[in-house]
């Protein structure tokens, strides 16, 4: 009987601490956990898995002065690729990156990752930034 009275107050805690998070954090849980996948498949064979980059020859995603002046750019890149240089932390890389064949929900899932990963702290981007940003891609 004691067993089922702890049980069924753990059961009633865990359901306590679910119900008290906001629309916001359930929201940025999903695009983070999501965007984690979709890094794993798509990024993170260039890009590294703690987002280190490879050398000279790719960026990496921890320079978080980098990402935050750029976020609106991800988007662009990741669905259209890049050629050519590109400076991350005073180092100049040149090569070419592809692009990736993404609905935007799956790049703002993806963008919010690394938004947050790495040591970048930026919060969630949703897919109506990602909508709004690819519609000013140039």
């Amino acid at each position: 009987m004691k067993l089922k009275v702890v049980i069924g107050l753990g059961l009633l805690l865990v359901i306590a601490v679910i119900s008290c998070r906001d629309d916001k954090s359930i929201e940025f849980a999903r695009y983070y956990s999501s965007g984690s996948m979709i890094y794993q498949t798509h990024c993170q064979n260039c890009h590294g898995a703690h987002g280190e980059g490879l050398n000279g020859l790719i960026p990496p995603l921890t320079d978080s002065i980098f990402i935050k002046e750029n976020l609106h750019q991800l988007p662009c890149l990741v669905k259209n690729g890049l050629k050519g240089e590109l400076k991350v932390s005073n180092k100049i890389f040149e090569g070419q990156m592809p692009a990736v064949d993404l609905a935007p929900i799956e790049i703002a899932q993806a963008v919010t990752y690394v938004a947050n990963s790495f040591g970048n702290k930026l919060g969630t981007v949703n897919v109506d930034r990602v909508n709004t940003d690819l519609f000013k891609c140039q």
